[in-house]
């Protein structure tokens, strides 16, 4: 399989500049080069892509991403790390999640202090936001 970079994009739903950005990070490997200096990707460059555009959908850092690959290229070592990077992930999206939590209940708690209709001078929604 000898893919261009527009035809990896469509593929994996990816754009080219995010592309050659995974390259430059290392989180891609450089693919060879046609007669025409055009990029020629392979199954392998699909399948990682594939891999690292699952991670990022679960929202993931590069950081992360490429701690996953590394022991995806080590498959000798124990699965132990990879289970600490996601219990540390799942710990910050709780705290992601406790904080959109709070940032709802103050929304709502400013809601409910205005239930009319009235005029823009009287909203106790705005004058709780300058207080």
């Amino acid at each position: 399989m000898n893919l261009k970079i527009g035809e990896l994009a469509a593929r994996t739903g990816c754009q080219a500049e995010t592309i050659r950005y995974y390259e430059r990070r290392g989180l891609l490997d450089a693919p060879t080069r046609s007669g025409g200096n055009y990029r020629l990707y392979g199954a392998t460059h699909v399948d990682r892509l594939t891999f690292i555009r699952r991670c990022r959908g679960l929202d993931m850092s590069l950081d992360e991403v490429q701690s996953l690959l590394a022991f995806q290229d080590h498959p000798e070592q124990p699965c132990c790390g990879v289970n600490d990077l996601l219990d540390q992930h799942i710990g910050e999206i709780q705290r992601k999640m406790s904080e959109l939590q709070s940032l709802q209940d103050e929304l709502l708690r400013l809601r409910a202090r205005c239930q009319t209709t009235g005029r823009v001078r009287e909203c106790e929604i705005l004058r709780d936001l300058v207080a």
